[in-house]
């Protein structure tokens, strides 16, 4: 009999995650984070910390889609800050990817910041990456 566990390997966060992450300053205009995801061919940005109490933020596209192209604001006079989504939901790269699914579902998020212990950025994760994930097939 085979064992169970070596067969049903917990898949962790930070095997399904995508380590680039790419940061931008909360100050910086919409069209430098726009810039930004295309030099990067990303999607997201993580929005810095002030310092060690603040907490991430995060810009994604639709936000930009939503918040400036779909009301015809300027791309040059509004900030990072007035349309990222702030605090971001952290998880863990040790949390199983299960529990990971089961957050984003929950609070209706297609993505999540992945940091280490010392709270910082080691990737995005996207309910994209944790579902098509070979594992799981």
């Amino acid at each position: 009999m085979k064992d169970k566990k070596k067969d049903n390997k917990e898949v962790k966060v930070g095997d399904a995650m995508t380590v680039a992450v790419r940061t931008i300053d909360a100050l910086a205009s919409v069209k430098e984070a726009i810039n930004s995801m295309r030099e990067g061919g990303v999607s997201s940005l993580v929005v810095n910390r002030r310092d060690d109490d603040d907490e991430y933020g995060l810009l994604v596209v639709a936000d930009i889609a939503r918040e400036v192209i779909a009301t015809k604001r300027s791309i040059e006079r509004v900030s990072v800050y007035e349309i990222m989504s702030k605090p971001v939901l952290t998880l863990p790269a040790e949390m199983q990817v299960k529990y990971a699914v089961r957050l984003l579902v929950r609070f209706g998020l297609s993505r999540a910041l992945v940091v280490d212990g010392q709270r910082e950025p080691v990737g995005i994760v996207t309910l994209r990456d944790m579902v098509l994930r070979p594992e799981l097939a």
